[in-house]
């Protein structure tokens, strides 16, 4: 039975079904994801939202594991993804338990399980609009629990909206690639998530700004420019996704 949900949370839903499942923007996608990801590799989608990298990914033949939340998030996704996707509805953290995630009925793409992140994000640039007006509790698992399940991927994505953190800390063993969002204003979380990458694995980075569906650098950098770069950033600009790729011989 599929869970009722608020007016707003369903203008929410329909905002975040506007915003992420254009033509040209899917088609972009798919064109950089082939160079990335082989028929038959396993993919994890963290933050699953409405599914469309989730989508992405299994028309490139990926076994896609989809991992989301909230509750009416993960229901749409129950009605309406590929039957051969794997979902699992749940957040991914540090280790098996339940925690309060934080969610914006308007905004849904903003939720999140890290406390911190919302209370300075309420006054950061591009959040003034968001209100976190819901709450609710949701079961977690981690990283670790769901390989055994499923197979090690290929390819990790992680959307969490400042837990990328917490996602990484149930993971022992190093994966091939692994992207995370990164947002302007927050430095320090996507140091740490770098830092915690580094502990994992010799890993080269580049990153993809908003939605362009491209590299921004030519070349692969090491860690310290990521950082150099990230450090950089103005807060208020577009948000993005960095790509961690693990060397050869790890």
């Amino acid at each position: 039975m599929s869970p009722k949900i608020s007016i707003a949370q369903a203008l929410g839903l329909l905002r975040s079904l506007v915003i992420y499942y254009r033509p040209r923007r899917t088609r972009a996608w798919k064109k950089f994801y082939r160079h990335l990801i082989e028929e038959g590799q396993i993919a994890f989608d963290v933050g699953a939202h409405v599914g469309s990298r989730s989508r992405v990914l299994r028309s490139l033949g990926a076994k896609v594991v989809a991992i989301e939340p909230q509750r009416h998030f993960a229901s749409f996704l129950a009605r309406t993804l590929p039957k051969d996707i794997a979902l699992i509805q749940a957040a991914v953290g540090p280790s098996s338990e339940q925690a309060v995630l934080n969610a914006s009925s308007k905004h849904p793409t903003v939720s999140s399980l890290n406390t911190d992140f919302v209370e300075q994000a309420a006054n950061a640039p591009g959040f003034k609009n968001v209100a976190w007006d819901k709450s609710e509790i949701v079961s977690v698992v981690t990283l670790d629990d769901i390989i055994k399940q499923h197979g090690m991927p290929q390819y990790l994505k992680i959307d969490v909206e400042g837990f990328e953190l917490e996602v990484l800390k149930g993971l022992t063993t190093p994966i091939s690639l692994i992207s995370f969002e990164y947002l302007p204003g927050f430095n320090e979380l996507s140091q740490d998530v770098i830092s915690r990458l580094m502990t994992l694995g010799d890993y080269s980075f580049n990153v993809v700004i908003g939605e362009r569906a491209e590299f921004a650098w030519s070349e692969w950098q090491d860690h310290n420019q990521a950082r150099g770069w990230l450090e950089n950033l103005e807060a208020g600009t577009k948000s993005g996704d960095v790509f961690a790729k693990l060397n050869a011989g790890n």
